[in-house]
């Protein structure tokens, strides 16, 4: 009887010592899931993070006027070099969120953007090249673009595509070729190559580095007919250059920009195969700066304000 007992005594020490065991385990696994919960928290809320402008930004980019750099362009195309000209212009809006367009009058409910028209102007034996790309970043340095458009003509036709940052990405497509036409759909946000050269000129240190997930520009993708989707790349920041590396498209991008403010663009250079078939060869697209102006242009439309443009050697 005793012994019974003593064996039961044992049984129920034992079973309240794994009860206790299991609970601590489940207590400690829980409070590991709660502080992993709140890290997470605590990166999103990082990232999300809104810059705070320096007086040195507001009074260069909100001083009612844009910045235009113009280049010399050395532009591979069908496996050749091509000789034109880029324009780069860099000018301060206010952004309809809802509508995504250019607002008319300020409103405090507006998106502060910083947007960037790049153009690129060049021939291809008998007929010419225009591109242009448009990109709409917050000033906040806290988000991705708002709104990326490209458009591309020639004498073979035109396209335009346009992103919309909503819930997704929003892509719409237009095409002159048949396997690309018309097309609506949508990608996951990553980054995009296009809103890279507005966020360097807010600060170059804020740019992605590492092995990233990127979209790359609407005009390599266009010309190149490549899906416009993420792309795995390599990013690097170089002292004064930034690096963008896409094993699987084989295509290298390096922006070359002064380190100190405004951060302006000195140059690039992108390599990346050109042409098709047995005439395809790996070319190096490259632009170097020529002259640099601020200037409110949209009222410099008379003849006489031609001028400016032999001041930035576009003639």
């Amino acid at each position: 009887m005793k012994n019974s007992i003593k064996g039961l005594y044992v049984f129920v020490c034992l079973l309240c010592l794994l009860i206790v065991v299991f609970s601590c385990k489940d207590k400690t696994s829980e409070v590991s899931e709660t502080l992993a919960i709140s890290e997470s928290k605590t990166a999103t809320k990082a990232l999300a993070t809104k810059v705070t402008l320096t007086k040195e930004f507001n009074n260069y980019w909100y001083a009612g006027e844009a910045e235009i750099t113009s280049y010399k362009l050395e532009q591979a195309r069908y496996g050749e070099i091509r000789e034109g000209n880029a324009v780069l212009v860099y000018v301060t809006e206010d952004f309809l969120p809802e509508k995504q367009v250019k607002a008319d009058n300020y409103n405090k409910a507006n998106t502060p953007v910083l947007k960037l028209n790049a153009t690129k102007n060049f021939n291809t034996g008998i007929y010419p090249y225009s591109i242009m790309q448009s990109t709409f970043y917050p000033v906040s340095n806290n988000q991705h673009a708002v709104k990326i458009s490209a458009s591309v003509q020639e004498w073979c036709g035109h396209v335009y595509t346009q992103l919309n940052n909503r819930d997704d990405f929003e892509i719409m497509s237009h095409s002159y070729f048949q396997s690309e036409a018309d097309q609506t759909f949508k990608v996951e946000k990553v980054w995009t190559e296009n809103e890279l050269w507005t966020k360097l000129r807010i600060d170059p240190k804020s740019l992605p580095i590492g092995d990233i997930e990127i979209i790359p520009s609407i005009e390599y993708t266009r010309l190149s007919h490549k899906s416009i989707k993420a792309y795995s790349a390599i990013a690097r920041l170089e002292k004064n250059t930034y690096v963008l590396s896409y094993p699987e498209l084989n295509r290298t991008l390096k922006i070359n920009f002064n380190i100190d403010f405004p951060y302006d663009i000195l140059g690039w250079e992108e390599t990346s195969l050109s042409g098709y078939g047995a005439s395809a060869k790996t070319l190096t697209t490259k632009a170097t700066k020529l002259e640099s102006i601020k200037s409110a242009y949209w009222g410099k439309n008379n003849n006489s304000d031609e001028i400016l443009r032999e001041t930035l050697k576009l003639q």
